[in-house]
């Protein structure tokens, strides 16, 4: 009976869920140290060691770790085990171990499994992250260039959001994200007075919001998005292949009805 319950993905699922929901209870500060509650997630925790001790004793720890869902489920309790300690040592003090935990809820995606065509999706997420890495790296060194010149340019004027190369990195993604990049511009607009060097930092917003904003991540995303719907296109391709390959063979037999 102990074993169909430690087997039993049902049993594991719900308990992973309402492990979370206890964490998320946990974390309002008029719950925190809620004993019911601290009982609960320290009952959860045993429950989870029980649960790949129970899993290694009969497959073997081999056979066990070379899943890749049960290797990363055994980190993370192996993490949280800590909270084991919850009666006799306050919550506080071992939060962020049991927090951990809530990375179990990745494994849930094992129900993704019966989502039509989910192979396919998850092979067109990763030609899309392996085609968006090298854009993402250049729009990385495009907001490295642009944050020095706009740090040397602004940091006097504008030392919120340039005073230093970090935080002018962080304002330039901003302005790639196009959100609120018009507080920022007016910003600089009221430390400086009307004249050509307003009129040209300006322009330079406006270049960078252009070049980096809208340029930048529509290449972005184009890439992504074309990488991810390739698949789509497959079938019509084997179609066409199919239909040029009989027309060749119509055209090689009539060439022969000529010769003949």
């Amino acid at each position: 009976m102990l074993r169909k319950i430690f087997l039993s993905n049902a049993v594991i699922n719900s308990a992973i869920i309402l492990n979370a929901v206890v964490i998320f209870l946990m974390a309002f500060p008029s719950l925190s140290q809620n004993t019911t509650l601290q009982y609960l997630e320290w009952g959860f925790t045993l429950f989870f060691t029980i649960e790949i001790i129970v899993k290694m004793s009969l497959w073997g720890s081999r056979t066990y770790l070379a899943d890749g869902f049960n290797k990363f489920d055994f980190f993370i309790v192996l993490a949280s085990l800590p909270s084991l300690v919850t009666p006799f040592i306050p919550f506080n003090t071992l939060a962020p171990f049991t927090i951990l935990r809530l990375l179990r809820l990745v494994c849930l995606a094992r129900l993704l499994a019966f989502i039509p065509n989910m192979g396919q999706l998850i092979r067109g997420l990763r030609r899309a992250f392996k085609a968006s890495i090298f854009v993402l790296l250049a729009c990385f060194l495009y907001n490295f260039i642009l944050s020095v010149i706009s740090c040397q340019l602004f940091h006097e004027v504008s030392p919120k959001y340039f005073g230093n190369p970090l935080i002018s990195f962080y304002t330039t993604f901003q302005l790639f994200t196009v959100e609120g990049w018009n507080e920022i511009s007016d910003e600089i607009a009221k430390s400086t007075e009307e004249g050509l060097y307003l009129f040209l930092a300006r322009c330079y917003f406006m270049f960078v919001v252009l070049s980096g904003g809208i340029f930048g991540l529509s290449i972005a995303n184009a890439v992504f998005v074309d990488e991810m719907t390739i698949d789509n296109n497959i079938v019509l391709e084997e179609k066409v292949d199919q239909l040029k390959s009989q027309i060749d063979r119509i055209e090689a037999s009539i060439e022969s009805l000529k010769k003949d």
